[in-house]
């Protein structure tokens, strides 16, 4: 028999209910999709990588040393994580999520990506809260002091479209610049949107950083026939 929809989990958490499920989208001939949801908003789905994969790619492409040691904050379907992987430059990755089933839907394979994340002794998956670890003085590891290259974030759908309300004290000057210790001199902090550049973000970003992009990331759009286009903001050298 075939199932077109299965939800394979459903937790609840303290920000919300959040679930997965596997469908066959036959308005696209079948292809197998795999969603997360929060409450009602989704928040990953597989027929739509081309930006999780572009914050990964633009968020390292300022690098052209070895060793680079990355968080990411946000696991979702591990889009981003597994193309920070694929750059033989990495030595380490962290990724953030506060999320415990998301992670553990990894851990066990019901995510398609899981597997190779944590068969990659580079990668570790840690659970937390990134906005707080982010302004902590012990830092994202509980390693008070430890820097890294990149701090690549992909959680809230844009700086002003939070999934919870206690994200939102994260963009402001004062919490970027907190985290700006964690990161080396030359470290790039990147930033997944899914609204156009936000001129207001872009200043406030370079009160910050010495180096300031907004680069606008087309991808097709198979339900529309079309284009849709996303935000990675790129800010490098914290001041």
């Amino acid at each position: 028999m075939h199932i077109d929809f299965i939800e394979l989990d459903y937790r609840e958490t303290p920000i919300g209910a959040v679930s997965i499920r596997r469908r066959s989208e036959v308005r696209l001939g079948g292809v197998t999709v795999y969603e997360i949801k929060l409450n009602d908003e989704f928040l990953m789905s597989s027929l739509f990588t081309a930006s999780e994969e572009a914050l990964a790619r633009l968020g390292l492409a300022p690098f052209e040393r070895e060793d680079l040691d990355v968080i990411v904050g946000g696991l979702g379907l591990g889009y981003t994580a597994a193309t920070v992987l694929e750059n033989p430059a990495v030595r380490s990755l962290s990724v953030v999520d506060w999320l415990a089933p998301v992670i553990e839907w990894h851990e066990t394979g019901i995510c398609p990506l899981g597997p190779t994340l944590t068969a990659d002794a580079r990668c570790s998956i840690k659970h937390g809260d990134f906005f707080k670890l982010a302004v902590s003085d012990d830092g994202f590891l509980g390693e008070p002091g430890r820097r890294f290259d990149a701090i690549l974030l992909d959680i809230d759908h844009t700086p002003q479209h939070v999934l919870n309300e206690s994200h939102a004290g994260f963009y402001t000057r004062e919490s970027l610049t907190a985290m700006t210790r964690q990161l080396k001199p030359d470290g790039v902090f990147a930033l997944w949107s899914d609204d156009p550049p936000h001129g207001g973000f872009e200043a406030l970003l370079g009160e910050v950083f010495e180096s300031v992009a907004a680069h606008v990331v087309p991808f097709p759009n198979p339900y529309t026939g079309g284009e849709s286009a996303c935000t990675v903001y790129v800010a490098q050298h914290p001041r």
